[in-house]
């Protein structure tokens, strides 16, 4: 019986630490959303699906990022809509690139919405490869 018990506590204690080593490599960022997925700068005219994101100018390096998997955590408010993260995360695909947006990743919509109010318009991130 004792055997089992430590057994179970070294199991938790290892899932507890795996999640704090997964949270401390998270990048905190910005996400805005967009509605138009086709063509891209990635993949052109192939459709992608719908969980889906841009990559800003600091995480495009010359299109290297196209097919990425980001998980992507809602924070917080960058305005005054109180409350905006659902507390899910969602996890992306990069397939386009966002010149000069006003985030870190533009999600697509269903993506953002799955983490936030879309009302928001632009929520702090923790975002993840």
């Amino acid at each position: 019986m004792a055997m089992k018990i430590c057994v179970v506590i070294v199991l938790v204690i290892g899932m507890v630490m795996t999640s704090l080593i997964s949270l401390t490599n998270a990048t905190p960022g910005t996400a805005t959303f967009y509605t138009n997925y086709v063509p891209s700068a990635c993949y052109g005219n192939q459709n992608n699906g719908v969980m889906i994101a841009a990559a800003s100018d600091p995480l495009w390096n010359n299109g290297a990022i196209c097919g990425k998997f980001f998980r992507v955590t809602c924070t917080g408010p960058t305005n005054p809509v109180p409350h905006p993260c659902t507390g899910n995360s969602v996890t992306v695909k990069i397939v386009d690139h966002c010149p000069g947006c006003g985030g870190t990743l533009d999600l697509s919509r269903e993506a953002f919405a799955t983490i936030a109010n879309p009302i928001a318009g632009i929520i702090k991130i923790d975002y993840q490869e």
